[in-house]
């Protein structure tokens, strides 16, 4: 895997959101967000209004984020999810000269490297998307769907542990969550607590 070490340039990136943006809460509109990905371009959550929208925050090197992808359970999911029309936005909060700060050009190479499945990696070098969505680690996941909802939030699965055996007999609730609402269902498990690193906000 590519080293993933702080870069000591401050990328050119920018992020622009609306000034009151409201914390996240389901039955409610997801925090509206505009954001650069790693390949330059602008994207926006309301770009994909009309589909289903899985946010998921990374951290390469976070043990946690690694029991997902080196077992390749998240791309699985991921590419399982694209079959469905689903549109997965992974997101980086960490910010310059913080663990798992990656420039443009790492974020390209290790979604390549990693096989990810994912639409696109969006990159929030000043924690300005996570903090709306009050994310606190890595991973850490959201369910939006096709009509801006937030309908999930919390963990991706229930094994709260770094160890890729406890995949087996998972409970995933972000699989459950995208068949809700695929077959029209509310969410039944709507919320459940995150676990993994902690974000390395600025």
């Amino acid at each position: 895997m590519p080293d993933f070490r702080p870069f000591a340039f401050a990328a050119a990136l920018t992020l622009a959101a609306g000034p009151a943006l409201a914390a996240p809460a389901i039955g409610q509109p997801a925090p509206a967000f505009t954001i650069k990905d790693g390949a330059g371009q602008t994207r926006s959550l309301s770009e994909f209004k009309g589909k289903t929208v899985v946010l998921e925050w990374t951290n390469a090197g976070c043990p946690y984020v690694q029991k997902h992808y080196e077992s390749g359970n998240m791309q699985g999911l991921q590419k399982g999810a694209a079959k469905d029309g689903v549109v997965w936005l992974t997101l980086i909060s960490s910010a310059p000269g913080k663990q798992g700060y990656v420039s443009p050009a790492e974020a390209k190479t290790w979604k390549s490297t990693t096989g990810a499945g994912s639409t696109a990696v969006l990159l929030d070098p000043t924690g300005q998307v996570g903090h709306a969505y009050e994310a606190k680690t890595t991973p850490h996941m959201y369910v939006v769907n096709p009509a801006g909802t937030l309908v999930y939030m919390g963990g991706i699965d229930d094994k709260p542990t770094a160890d890729p055996a406890s995949l087996k007999g998972a409970t995933n609730y972000v699989a459950a969550a995208l068949s809700d609402v695929k077959a029209g269902r509310p969410v039944a498990k709507a919320v459940s607590k995150p676990y993994g690193c902690t974000i390395k906000y600025g």
